[in-house]
């Protein structure tokens, strides 16, 4: 599924992304808050791939690349996982290639999928989970309204805040 925004497309993935996939799952600076094993080599990258693809179709996750539409190439990737049993609430996770922050980018792209969640997927509530000390990713969440729920924990993460976002039209 593909979905657009003024300067960007949110496409699915394939295994023609090898090499975009490695170079945003390796990138140092985005992994500085992110808790999971590091690609390697393209072939780890395409077995990621090939994991999201099959995840995709099996309804368990919607996982976006992230590109400017004038440009072919992924920079950076937005997905919903985590869905609650009932499928009315999901996390959203996202990472941007360090180039490209601060340009409204992933505000843009958020916005797209917040829409799309409440919008086309009818949920309820969209959770964020972002490591304590990522200040642009709790301005980008507290941007687009979400609230941090002072309470809640992700387990075995004690560094992560969590975030959420209520849909207001339910």
């Amino acid at each position: 599924m593909k979905l657009q925004t003024e300067r960007l497309l949110l496409k699915e993935i394939n295994e023609n992304h090898v090499e975009d996939i490695l170079r945003i799952r390796s990138n140092e600076i985005i992994n500085q808050f992110v808790h999971r094993n590091l690609p390697k080599n393209n072939y780890d990258a395409l077995e990621f791939i090939l994991t999201i693809k099959k995840r995709t179709e099996n309804n368990q996750t919607f996982y976006w690349g992230i590109s400017l539409k004038d440009q072919p190439g992924l920079i950076g990737t937005i997905c919903l996982w985590n869905f609650s049993e009932d499928r009315t609430v999901a996390e959203v996770g996202y990472e941007l290639l360090p180039e490209y922050h601060r340009k409204g980018i992933m505000s843009e792209a958020l916005a797209a999928i917040v829409n799309f969640s409440f919008n086309d997927l009818h949920l309820q509530e969209i959770l964020a989970i972002t490591d304590k000390l990522n200040e642009n990713s709790k301005l980008l969440l507290l941007k687009h309204h979400f609230q941090l729920e002072e309470g809640r924990k992700d387990e075995g993460f004690p560094d992560n805040l969590v975030f959420s976002l209520k849909n207001s039209s339910i």
